[in-house]
């Protein structure tokens, strides 16, 4: 039996577990039952608390910080601040985000006084496991600590579960145990994946034979295999971005990602041709992967209506290898896991073709023997040049941004900078759809791309702008203006932490456009729409049509009067954030000249919009929408 020694205390002991897993922020909101914990931990040494001004922004941080350094942490106060916290944990259990959520509840005296004589404190429910259950719902383990002695064994299959399923976890310490003895920390906490034994080897060598078979029996035109990959999340959250370059170098085979999953390996890769959004993707993208190839492997890949971009099923010439299995067409493989597929299918792929086998010039192999069509490239690094600096080249006429302005201008910028400069950080809806072409370096892209809770992406840039892998980038935030209002006091936490954050809030007229899109999308073929070329400059009331006044519920142009939001002036929060000693800039620009005087302002370390977060204002058209989305909007 391990002796108990006054040394280690149950705070201690988890301080110094999540420590031990490279975790340098604790992210959260304090409160009375916290408190001992947060000053046991400061006095550690080990772990920064990063105090945020919402339980929801906390989680956010949290998970973008495990989405980059592969753990992350949030602590809160029981109920009003564990409820406020759900949201974001939920996220991570859907998105398979390695996140350790720590509810400080009230001590055990107080629920002894309850269950004698009814009383309850701050905080407090009648149903003592009512924080516990909800949590059950969306962790892959839920614990409530009580008892000091059984602490440690609670905190380490908490924690084991968190990396082996890579998914949220719940730790409910009561008040009064923090400063109660316990063991020390023994063996570290590592993750255990399931055990490959002699009865997976038989079914990892027949999913290899199906998807070979499926290969041969969908020939291209020429009788030869036409196969594409499709590079998923998993990837990213199981860390097989080197096998997956691996086997795509090896094979010379095209790969394309899904919007999750996008950056997940360098997009400098000769095989990669752009991120796959269904009808969403970008034209080029599509052809390659709808048209020229003849059989689709998504490898990690989620089925998500978000990565399928308006397709609502896949066919029978794909394999999709997710969540610890693999079909093929109509066939199915239990227990296979991703990590033995990779190299076992480049073993299988490259004995049977050769190395290299799959290398080639789509695109110029298209225009030699069917013409190129128009608008499209005549070659590979043509379609390449184009992802990286859009579609038309940037021009200095003061023409009215649109979406697709916007980003175009913006690849081209990061195409001039060092690879490691960024992180781009993108928020649901238009936001997302508009920045899923940007070329970028393996690890530079951050997404919530299931679950989808607008705002998630301000505070998720405090996460990604901490975590020790990305520390030198800089975030670059792209998000909706109704996104914004859900979590714009995150930007408070960038100017208290001098984070050089650049957050472009997307302001289209004060207007959920993605809820209108979805719900009624002729009114983006009404009058004034596909982004019409205006040149005036006032201020937010300009950036909705004449027509924009009148609602869409009864017939008429208007948009439906729920989507229309209150008017900010975004960029005016940088005064409201600055304080002594924590500068914070913004600005409003409307057109294409003042985004690129303000790019290049961001590359000179003398200008102060360079001193703290930057609060980017991108006032759009009420009808304007990234050229992606075209595909729902009916013709006029």
């Amino acid at each position: 039996m391990t002796a108990i020694t006054p040394r280690c205390t149950v705070a201690r002991y988890l301080a110094l577990r999540l420590a031990e897993l490279g975790i340098t922020h604790l992210f959260g909101v304090p409160g009375n039952h916290l408190g001992p914990f947060l000053t046991t931990l400061r006095a550690e040494g080990d772990i920064q608390w990063v105090g945020t001004p919402t339980e929801g922004g906390a989680g956010q941080a949290a998970d973008a910080y495990a989405r980059v350094h592969g753990v992350g942490a949030a602590a809160v106060t029981y109920s009003v601040g564990a409820f406020n916290l759900l949201n974001a944990c939920g996220g991570a259990y859907v998105e398979r985000v390695p996140l350790v959520a720590v509810n400080a509840s009230p001590p055990y005296e107080q629920w002894q006084n309850y269950r004698a004589i009814g009383m309850l404190t701050s905080h407090m429910s009648p149903r003592a496991e009512s924080n516990l259950d909800v949590y059950r719902q969306v962790t892959a383990a839920a614990e409530v600590i009580s008892n000091p002695g059984l602490a440690p064994g609670q905190i380490d299959a908490a924690l084991t579960a968190c990396l082996s399923e890579r998914r949220p976890v719940y730790l409910e310490v009561m008040e009064d145990l923090w400063d109660q003895p316990c063991p020390e920390p023994g063996e570290p906490v590592l993750c255990r994946e399931r055990p490959f034994g002699p009865r997976d080897q038989p079914m990892l060598d027949r999913a290899v034979d199906a998807i070979m078979t499926l290969i041969e029996e969908h020939p291209g035109p020429d009788g030869g295999p036409r196969p594409v990959v499709w590079a998923g999340e998993e990837i990213d959250r199981f860390r097989l971005g080197g096998q997956l370059t691996d086997l795509v170098q090896a094979t010379g085979v095209p790969f394309c990602t899904t919007v999750g999953a996008k950056a997940v390996v360098d997009e400098d890769l000769s095989q990669f041709h752009g991120v796959y959004n269904g009808r969403a993707s970008h034209p080029d993208v599509h052809r390659i992967f709808k048209e020229w190839a003849t059989c689709r492997i998504g490898l990690g890949a989620w089925s998500t209506s978000k990565n399928l971009g308006g397709d609502q099923y896949i066919g029978d010439d794909w394999v999709m290898a997710a969540n610890g299995g693999v079909s093929v067409g109509t066939s199915y493989f239990p227990d296979v896991q991703l990590a033995r597929l990779l190299p076992a299918l480049q073993d299988a792929l490259t004995d049977r073709y050769g190395s290299g086998a799959f290398d080639a010039d789509y695109y110029a192999e298209a225009h030699t023997h069917h013409g190129a069509p128009a608008g499209r490239p005549a070659g590979l690094e043509q379609h390449r040049a184009s992802l990286r600096t859009g579609t038309a080249p940037p021009s200095r006429k003061a023409e009215r941004l649109t979406y697709d302005g916007l980003f175009d201008r913006i690849n081209g910028f990061l195409a001039g900078q060092t690879r490691q400069s960024w992180t781009v950080v993108s928020d649901a809806a238009f936001s997302l759809i508009g920045s899923m072409n940007l070329s970028l370096p393996a690890g530079a892209f951050l997404s919530q791309i299931s679950w989808l809770s607008i705002g998630w992406s301000v505070g998720a840039a405090t996460g990604a702008a901490l975590a020790p892998e990305r520390g030198n980038a800089r975030p670059m935030v792209f998000v909706g203006d109704g996104a914004f209002q859900e979590t714009c006091q995150e930007i408070s936490t960038h100017t208290r932490l001098g984070l050089r954050s650049v957050v472009f809030v997307i302001d289209n007229g004060h207007f959920y456009g993605i809820e209108q899109m979805l719900v009624h999308p002729s009114y983006y073929s009404g009058p004034g729409s596909a982004a019409p070329d205006r040149t005036d400059s006032s201020d937010s009331s300009d950036s909705t049509d004449r027509t924009d006044r009148t609602d869409s519920a009864d017939g008429r142009d208007g948009p439906d009067f729920y989507n229309v939001l209150h008017p900010w002036h975004y960029d005016r929060l940088a005064a409201v954030f600055a304080g002594e000693g924590s500068p914070a800039s913004g600005v409003s620009i409307a057109h294409t000249t003042e985004l690129d005087d303000l790019l290049a302002r961001l590359t000179d370390p003398a200008d102060p919009v360079n001193t703290g977060p930057l609060l980017v204002r991108v006032r759009l058209h009420r009808r304007d929408y990234p050229r992606a989305m075209a595909y729902k909007v009916p013709k006029p």
